[in-house]
């Protein structure tokens, strides 16, 4: 059986230590980017290994003509996948994601492993918490594994840029979503977002409307529900963020409800608000 969405925590405590499986640690702050390492080397799942978004989940800030592609752009996918190979990564490998912050982390490498074609991974739901909650322990033991030889497949997934988007303003065939919080939706945190606001006919669905109240997703069919109210069509849906990495949460929580096909903007708003030319829009 393949994981591919989600898995709880008692499914993966009877697999976690199985050779074909391998558990990476996502747990980051974006206040303290060294705060997922520590607590990583405090106490883990045990046999998991670590991502550090900015180091392993990400890639230059800028493009080979030194333009801003966001805060958290898209790794080149040849370094992506040797950072899997060397967590151990093989094709056969069902690979598990967790954090701490309800799945924001978690959800890109889930992401970032379908963008090159690889299927079998899943998010821990409701992560390390829900870990320890079931009776787990954890460890503060490092294990690798042997190299890996993953191979990169066709993106199960697909993605839109800004200049879609800018045509998106008079075409309106996509329904842009924005997963910040609302506060910086609406332009009103400049500690986060130093130019404040939303793209044009964006909507704002902050991330953290996927779980429930201890930090699980919401079951499929109420996700659905939910997610149906808000775009007609997820083939016709553009996902986005502060930087492309929560916005993985929405198009996880849309894979959970059975509704696929959604797009990620991977530069978002960091990327966006960057070009002065590009319009600003603020409030709900």
């Amino acid at each position: 059986m393949r994981y591919t969405t989600l898995i709880s925590a008692t499914e993966l405590a009877q697999h976690a230590l199985e050779p074909d499986w391998v558990v990476i640690d996502c747990r980051h702050d974006l206040a303290l980017p060294d705060a997922g390492r520590l607590a990583f080397e405090a106490g883990h799942i045990p046999g998991a290994q670590f991502a550090h978004l900015d180091r392993d989940l990400s890639g230059s800030k800028t493009d080979a003509q030194g333009i801003f592609r966001g805060r958290h752009p898209l790794p080149e996918r040849a370094a992506f996948v040797e950072t899997l190979r060397r967590w151990g990564i093989n094709n056969k490998s069902q690979v598990i994601a967790y954090d701490a912050q309800g799945g924001m982390f978690a959800a890109r490498l889930w992401w970032l492993l379908r963008w090159i074609g690889h299927d079998a991974v899943a998010v821990l739901d409701g992560g390390v918490q829900a870990w320890t909650a079931s009776g787990m322990w954890l460890s503060a033991e490092l294990r690798g594994k042997p190299y890996g030889d993953i191979i990169a497949q066709a993106p199960l997934v697909t993605t839109v840029d800004a200049a879609t988007l800018v045509a998106n303003l008079q075409e309106q065939t996509l329904t842009v979503i924005d997963a910040r919080a609302p506060d910086r939706f609406r332009g009103e945190n400049e500690t986060i977002d130093p130019v404040g606001g939303h793209i044009p006919g964006a909507q704002n669905r902050f991330f953290k409307n996927n779980l429930q109240e201890d930090g699980r997703f919401k079951p499929a069919a109420q996700l659905r529900a939910e997610w149906q109210a808000v775009i007609a069509s997820p083939q016709a849906a553009a996902m986005q963020c502060g930087s492309g990495v929560t916005a993985c949460h929405n198009l996880l929580a849309l894979e959970v409800a059975g509704l696929p096909g959604a797009a990620l903007y991977p530069g978002s708003w960091s990327e966006w608000c960057a070009e002065p030319a590009r319009p600003v829009a603020s409030g709900d």
